[in-house]
């Protein structure tokens, strides 16, 4: 019992010792233990030199020769998004219109006599007839429930004739009458569909938080917008950084216009939350996939098609100059090159009202980049713009015969220029764009050493710090030990079993220097048997987010 003026007791801080592993960190690249004391690293280093640290009252963890690095940072993903997904009819699968419409049927069933029918992932390059179905056919298979299928990229998707009348998508651009629709009928379909209780918004979004956790993570950049999601969604999204619930810490971006200083202030006063800054999905264009990245030249499979430009370069310039003037993050989605030509010339016209330093102290953000020029990239270094690049989707579209060259012949070829961002100095993080593809940190990196370009491939240790150091970098984050794991760092880590652990490179032109085993570069797990490590634990400022049953029997 405490009385007025009694000092209150605090639970000592707990103090974990790991041992007998491989602990990948700048302090000792041939380090074996590491200690953990409340929420930070308090030292690394031998197995021997742990014997006589160790005491009773720390918790000992055998590692039994797993891998302790540094938790992953997703740049960029959508956390409802990736609940709904995870919960709903898996699409990636279907191979034709009626494999989809059985999966409806299904779906439909299962739902009882209310409800949307949700489903993510469709992708009909990969169908041998693309040919989609009609509104009618996906209200018949849904039983009336209105239905909406995101395609994979998330930038299109199918509308069932009941969901279209309640989104009231007539007359709006992208709906033509059929059941895919692009652009405003698409925003318009998706936020009618998302429409969700309280209480079942933040269930996606636990399914989503447990689901990183599971994998590895410790932060995600969440990149709200108001085309994507409510201001509630994204205010429920940080309030997981106050939660008792040990959970990733979630970076909030809005991605919402301003047109000038005064107006970004109003916008972020009217939030009611912080964020990060006006950046993210702010889209200048939509995807390759539904063909609506914003290109210099026709697309490859449809003649007379360049996608669409959804910001003009003054509107951009003006964003961007009113984040410059407040100091915050601005940022837009990009991926065709006609977007990228635009966002670089807005931040020619922003750089002359406000000045070049305060543009480049803004560290301002750019999504995706996946066609840049060598007159680009000498642009983006030139303002220390970070790109903010998903290398799962080159696993997933790059290469012959896949999505990108169907839609771009031979331009696909130049997509994704990992290492020439490297080489030119342009600033890099790395992320999932989740659900778009899966919270699978090792698979990105492997992506990256396994680039369909071979000039574009960079090593594994490049790749790593893409996903973790790069990514709190690219927040902004003040405090530099994060992402290291280095006495006095945060204690936000994951415990990996691993097959073998190496030195990986794409090839001997790319960063030979960090490859010598004289450098004493730490080592990462071998990717090229196609396996991805195990998680075994994800450990965020001390608390655990997620454990495997192995690790403590």
């Amino acid at each position: 019992m405490t009385h007025p003026g009694m000092p209150t007791e605090t639970k000592p801080r707990k103090v974990t010792m790991y041992r007998n592993g491989s602990v990948y960190t700048a302090a000792d690249p041939f380090a074996t233990a590491m200690l953990v004391d409340g929420d930070t690293v308090a030292w690394v280093g031998s197995e021997q030199a742990a014997t006589s640290i160790a005491d009773s009252s720390m918790e000992m963890i055998n590692l039994r020769g797993a891998l302790l690095a540094p938790g992953f940072v997703d740049s960029h993903m959508h956390l409802t998004e990736t609940g709904i997904a995870s919960d709903a009819p898996q699409l990636a699968g279907v191979r034709s219109a009626r494999e989809l419409l059985d999966v409806v049927a299904r779906a439909a069933k299962s739902l009882g006599a209310a409800g949307t029918v949700l489903g993510h992932g469709w992708d009909e390059s990969t169908w041998q007839d693309s040919t989609l179905p009609t509104l009618e056919q996906l209200e018949r298979a849904a039983g009336g429930r209105k239905v909406y299928l995101a395609r994979v990229d998330a930038h299109s998707g199918l509308a069932s004739s009941s969901l279209v009348s309640d989104a009231g998508l007539d007359g709006l651009d992208g709906y033509d009458g059929s059941a895919h629709v692009l652009r405003a009928a698409h925003t318009a379909s998706r936020l009618v569909a998302r429409q969700f209780p309280e209480a079942e918004r933040r269930r996606y979004q636990e399914l989503a938080l447990r689901e990183a956790a599971a994998n590895g993570y410790v932060a995600l950049a969440e990149m709200a917008a108001p085309h994507l999601c409510s201001v509630e969604d994204l205010r429920m999204s940080s309030s997981w950084n106050e939660s008792r619930e040990g959970v990733a810490e979630i970076l909030p971006y809005w991605g919402e216009l301003a047109a000038s200083a005064e107006h970004a202030a109003s916008i972020l006063a009217g939030l009611d939350v912080p964020v990060l800054g006006l950046a993210g999905d702010l889209n200048i264009d939509g995807s390759i996939g539904s063909r609506t990245a914003a290109l210099r030249s026709d697309y490859s499979d449809a003649p007379g098609h360049r996608g669409s430009l959804y910001l003009s370069v003054d509107e951009a310039a003006r964003h961007l100059a009113a984040c410059s003037a407040l100091g915050i993050q601005a940022g837009f989605h990009v991926i065709g090159d006609a977007g990228l030509k635009t966002a670089l010339d807005a931040l020619d016209l922003a750089a002359a009202e406000v000045g070049e330093q305060r543009v480049r102290a803004a560290a301002h953000r750019l999504e995706h980049v996946e066609m840049a020029d060598a007159s680009d990239l000498a642009r983006l270094a030139k303002y220390s713009i970070t790109v903010s690049a998903q290398p799962a989707f080159d696993a997933a579209w790059g290469g012959a015969g896949k999505l990108y060259e169907q839609r771009l012949g031979a331009r696909s070829a130049a997509m994704n220029p990992f290492a020439s961002y490297y080489s030119t100095g342009v600033p890099v993080c790395f992320g999932s764009d989740s659900p778009v593809t899966p919270l699978r940190p090792w698979s990105s990196v492997r992506a990256c050493l396994e680039h369909s370009n071979p000039d574009q491939r960079i090593s594994a240790r490049a790749a790593f710090l893409g996903h973790t150091r790069a990514g709190w970098r690219a927040s902004k984050q003040r405090n530099p030990l994060m992402g290291q794991l280095v006495p006095g760092a945060p204690a936000s880590f994951a415990v990996w079993e691993v097959e073998e652990l190496m030195v990986q490179v794409a090839d001997d032109r790319v960063q030979s220097w960090s490859t010598d085993p004289r450098a004493r570069t730490p080592l990462l797990p071998a990717l090229d048997s196609g396996n991805d490590p195990a998680c075994l634990q994800t450990v965020r400022e001390g608390r655990e987010l997620f454990s495997s049953d192995s690790l403590r029997s």
